[in-house]
């Protein structure tokens, strides 16, 4: 089987596109949603991919962006992955419940599947300056 790089790029930069166009976005959430884009690395290499989905379940309505982007990094992985249930609300149970080996696995398809966010908010938020 040939490895596409795209595999991990397409569905990373439609969710990012598509999350940048919503309609009736203020300032302050796109910023959200960048700033969350460009730090889901760093969080999930610190805190790992379980506290990464307690804090999305856990983020406030006011931190919607920010909200927005996990949810869409679940969704990605979920897709990736073919492991079904990491997105919504059964997603911690998910986590919770599959093997070493898979969570380890997941973890590192998420390493990998952050720095896509990254990068892909950095040219989709160009116009996006500040936190």
């Amino acid at each position: 089987m040939t490895f596409d790089p795209r595999t991990i790029a397409t569905p990373t930069y439609e969710a990012l596109n598509n999350l940048r166009n919503l309609p009736r976005q203020d300032d302050t959430h796109l910023k959200q949603q960048k700033s969350q884009a460009v730090e889901l690395y760093t969080y999930l290499s610190t805190w790992g991919i379980m506290r990464l989905k307690a804090e999305e379940m856990a983020l406030p309505d006011g931190m919607m962006g920010k909200k927005q982007v996990v949810q869409k990094f679940f969704e990605c992985l979920q897709t990736i992955s073919g492991r079904q249930n990491l997105s919504g609300q059964q997603g911690l149970e998910t986590l919770k419940n599959v093997s070493t080996d898979d969570y380890l696995g997941l973890t590192g398809l998420g390493l990998a599947l952050a720095q896509e966010f990254s990068f892909w908010a950095t040219a989709i938020y160009a116009d996006v300056k500040g936190e």
